[in-house]
Formats: C-alpha cells, sequence, structure tokens
C-alpha cells in the first residue's frame, strides 16, 4: 500500500495520534507504580490488592493485544484503533470514580481491553503509512515522546498523589483520548492488509486469555497461601495447558492471530525473546523502586516520580538518533550493547541500601538510573524497528501486537512472580530478625502476620514507642533486602536479553525485508 514520508503533514499527523493515544497507555502504567501507596491508604487494599491493580490491566493488554494486532490487520488499523481508544477512556473514566478496590481491579481490566486494541494499531500504522527509510526514525521519534511522557507519568502522579487527588491519572486520559480520535478521524487514512483472509482467531483468543490469567492468578495466590495448596496447583496447571493449547491451535489453525511461521524468523524470534527478559526486568525494577522510595528511603511521591527524570532526558536526547543508527547501520550491536547497559543499571541501583532519604539521592540511586536509562535509550527504538522490519508488511500489525504482548506479559509475569518472591525474600529476612526483638511470642506473631504488606508493613498498635520503632527499622531492613535481590534477578535478565541479540539478530534478515 502507498506509504508517506515522516516529514510530511500526513506523516505527521500519523506521528502525533499514535504518540497521544500510546502515551495514555503507558502513563498508566508507570504513574500507578507511583500513587500505590496513596490508593492503597484511600482504598483500605492490601499488599496483594496492589499487584491486581497492576495485573489486571497488564493481564488484559497481555491476553489480547495478539488478537489486537490481527484485528488491525483484518479489519482496518485505524478502526480498531479508534475503539481501543474508546474503551480505553471510557475505562479510565470509571476507574476515577471506582468506590472500592473490587471495583477498580475490574475497571482496570476495561482499560486494558481497550490498550490492547490501541497499543499495537500505534506501530502497525506507523510500519504501514511510513516510508521504510525512515521507519526506523519514525519508531526512535515515537519510542522517545512516549516514553517522555511514559516517565512524566510519575512525575505528574506523584504531585496529584501528594495533593489527595490520585483519581485524576485516571480522568486526564479523556481529553488526550478525544483529541486523537479527533486527528485521526480527520486527518489519517484507513490502513488495512491486503491478504484476503479475515478470518479472525477466536479460540487462539480464548486460550491464551485463558491460559495467562490462569498462571498469573496462581503465582499471586502463593504469597497469601503458600505454594503447597490446592488453589495454586490447580491454576497453574490450567494455565501451563491452555498456553500449550494455544501453541497447538496455532499451529494447526488456517487463521492463526499468531502464525508460527514468524517464528522461523530468527531475527524476529530472537528480538522478542530480547523483549520478554529485558521488558521483565524492566517492570520488576521500577516497580521495586518506587515502592523503596516511597515506603521505605522516605521520598514523597512527587519526589519519587522525580527521580525517573535521568530516564527521561536521556530518552529524548537518543532514542532517535539510536533508531536512525539502526536504519543506518544495523540493530544488532545496540541491541547488544543497550540491554547489557541496562542490566549493569539494575545491578547497581541493588546495592543501594538504607539512605537518608532525597537529599542523597545523587550519591545513591542517581547513577544507576543514569546507567540504567543509557541503556534502555539505546534499545526501544532499534528493538521495535527490528520486529517490525524483520517481518513482511502484511504481518505488521500482528508483529506489533505479538512483540507488545511479550512485553505485556513479561510485565504480568514479573509483578506476579517478583511479587511472590518479594513476599518470600522480606519473610525471610524477617524471621532472622525477628528473634532479636525484646517481644513476647504474640507480638512477634503479629509482626509476622504484616509480612504480606513489604514496605507497608506496620508495627501492632499494642507495642510501645521504642518498640515500635525497633519494628518499623526491622520492616524496612527486611523490605531492603528483597528489594536487593528482585534487582539483582532483573539485572541479570538485562543481560539475558543482550545474549539473545548476540545469538539470533542478524542485521541482514532486517535490512533485506521482504514486501
Amino acid at each position: 500500500m502507498a506509504t508517506v514520508p515522516l516529514s510530511s503533514a500526513p506523516g505527521k499527523w500519523i506521528m502525533v495520534s499514535t504518540i497521544m493515544a500510546s502515551a495514555m497507555a503507558f502513563i498508566d502504567g508507570t504513574a500507578l507504580n507511583v500513587v500505590l501507596p496513596s490508593i492503597q491508604k484511600s482504598l483500605q487494599a492490601s499488599g496483594t490488592d496492589l499487584f491486581w491493580m497492576l495485573n489486571a490491566y497488564l493481564l488484559m493488554l497481555a491476553a489480547l493485544m495478539l488478537i489486537g494486532g490481527s484485528l488491525g490487520d483484518k479489519l482496518g488499523r485505524k478502526k480498531i484503533f479508534i475503539a481501543g481508544i474508546l474503551i480505553f477512556i471510557g475505562g479510565s473514566a470509571l476507574c476515577g470514580i471506582a468506590g472500592d478496590v473490587t471495583l477498580l481491579i475490574l475497571f482496570r481490566m476495561l482499560q486494558g481491553i481497550g490498550g490492547a486494541l490501541m497499543i499495537p494499531g500505534s506501530l502497525s500504522l506507523i510500519s504501514s503509512s511510513i516510508d521504510e527509510n525512515e521507519r526506523g526514525k519514525a519508531i526512535g521519534t515515537w519510542s522517545a515522546f512516549t516514553t517522555v511522557v511514559t516517565i512524566g507519568g510519575p512525575i505528574l502522579g506523584g504531585a496529584l498523589a501528594d495533593a489527595g487527588y490520585w483519581r485524576y491519572i485516571f480522568f486526564i486520559n479523556i481529553p488526550i483520548g478525544i483529541a486523537a480520535i479527533a486527528i485521526l478521524w480527520t486527518k489519517v487514512k484507513e490502513s488495512i492488509s491486503e491478504e484476503p483472509d479475515h478470518t479472525l482467531d477466536y479460540i487462539g483468543a480464548f486460550a491464551i486469555a485463558g491460559g495467562l490469567a490462569a498462571v498469573t492468578f496462581g503465582f499471586l495466590r502463593i504469597p497469601d497461601i503458600g505454594f503447597n495448596n490446592w488453589q495454586v496447583y490447580t491454576s497453574l496447571g490450567i494455565g501451563v495447558v491452555l498456553l500449550f493449547a494455544f501453541i497447538w491451535i496455532e499451529q494447526h489453525s488456517r487463521h492463526p492471530m499468531m502464525p508460527l511461521s514468524l517464528f522461523t524468523n530468527m531475527t524476529f524470534s530472537g528480538a522478542n525473546l530480547l523483549t520478554f527478559f529485558l521488558y521483565a526486568g524492566l517492570g520488576a525494577g521500577m516497580l521495586f523502586i518506587s515502592l523503596n522510595l516511597v515506603q521505605v528511603q522516605g521520598y514523597d511521591q512527587l519526589q519519587s516520580g522525580m527521580t525517573f527524570l535521568p530516564f527521561t532526558f536521556l530518552m529524548v536526547l537518543l532514542a532517535r538518533f539510536a533508531g536512525t543508527l539502526a536504519d543506518k547501520y544495523g540493530p544488532r550491536l545496540l541491541l547488544t550493547i543497550g540491554p547489557a547497559i541496562a542490566g549493569t543499571g539494575l545491578l547497581f541501583l541493588s546495592f543501594v541500601g538504607q539512605t537518608k532519604g532525597p537529599a542523597a539521592y545523587f550519591t545513591t540511586f542517581f547513577p544507576g538510573l543514569v546507567i540504567f536509562g543509557l541503556g534502555m535509550s539505546l534499545t526501544v527504538a532499534p528493538l521495535t524497528a527490528t520486529v517490525m522490519g524483520a517481518v513482511s508488511d502484511h504481518y505488521s500489525g500482528t508483529a506489533s501486537g505479538i512483540n507488545n504482548a511479550l512485553s505485556r506479559i513479561a510485565g504480568v509475569f514479573a509483578n506476579a512472580i517478583f511479587g511472590a518472591l518479594a513476599v518470600l525474600f522480606f519473610t525471610g529476612a524477617l524471621q532472622k530478625e525477628i528473634p532479636g526483638l525484646p517481644l513476647s511470642t504474640s507480638d512477634k506473631q503479629a509482626v509476622m502476620q504484616q509480612a504480606g504488606e513489604l514496605g507497608n508493613a506496620r508495627p501492632p498498635a499494642t507495642l510501645t514507642t521504642a518498640d515500635q520503632e525497633k519494628v518499623t527499622r526491622v520492616y524496612h531492613d527486611s523490605f531492603i533486602t528483597a528489594y536487593q535481590q528482585i534487582m539483582r534477578i532483573s539485572g541479570a535478565l538485562g543481560w539475558l536479553g543482550a545474549l539473545m541479540s548476540v545469538l539470533f539478530i542478524r542485521n541482514s534478515a532486517v535490512s533485506s525485508r521482504k514486501k
């Protein structure tokens, strides 16, 4: 189909609309990390509730993004994109008025459904509409601007949460979404695959959605009821069976939503493996940094959001440039160096212990965040361009859906698995510290019962002020122990992503892209 130059008026309108719509979805992911303490206090949510608030959204993204990309290719990318925006802003409005935790989780799922239709639509519109020799630059521009807005989310979220207005994190999506729809409706042409087969894979969609939901539920139940429980066994077992069933369905379906033939291209497979490992580390790292800053280190929520500014500046400066370099020289070197640097940044952050609060930021969290931001700035645009460039044009929506689904699946598993691990690490550290406390057996049991709250754990109100201070210090030390272990695992995942580039990604597979 006909494409347009990036610098043309149609090209600019495509970029503006896709950036605005995508930014809404990404803002919600990062802003919530910062405002979780306010939501927890306002709605009296438990630690498990917090992970479900994040995972309800990510789960629907992961489960439905594949079919979202496929729908765009087969029914019209602009049409599905607009439908996703409408659902997303509707879910946002409902989240903003939710009166309890259960409703908020349900409405976050509705947001996720909208995001699943919306996010792959943005990249498939760019890939199918912008001239091929400028796609890396276009994706770099998209990456830079969406990341700026994404990292700006914690700053905005922190300011609103400190003022008691955390609900406005959801309401702000409404005017942005309406503006994006207006641009798409009036300025952007429809884009649809030229393939004659427009049949949808409903059975595959059910299998992947059910499998991911069951596996995530199983991991989220572990902190509350332990691993040796029938609910965990049953949920994980059903999830694994459904995920294998999904692979079988896609292998035998005449109309697969995820054509397995795409994975015969080792560069496409390697880029998606890289995405999975890197974004699992990214999701866990950013979540636990935010919780650590607010719950343990004494930052308010605005200060917590401001700590990610170095990340933002590096993305602004380097993401588009990295996309241009990938267009010119190929992505392999950048996709090896970038994830390795990002993993090193997460490793640096794992050595931060108890600090003196915001006054010590530049000698504690700042160096690791700069290294982490540098690595991600070199990675994001080349990675996306590689995924989109390794397949033919009529699979652009499907490829975008697969890659975005994997990044969200990585986030789901990171939050579920790392959340369970964090509770186990926290509990283990707490058990070592409690014998040294001058408390009765019943008081020690009461202290242990708070383990599921992680950094938000509070000492029993029946203790003296001096004993409460001792327990609080033990809680903080135990959380930092868990945080450090999670960050080291996250760093290792970044390095594992770099290894995927070395093993699988070849520049020739992107530069020789078939029409």
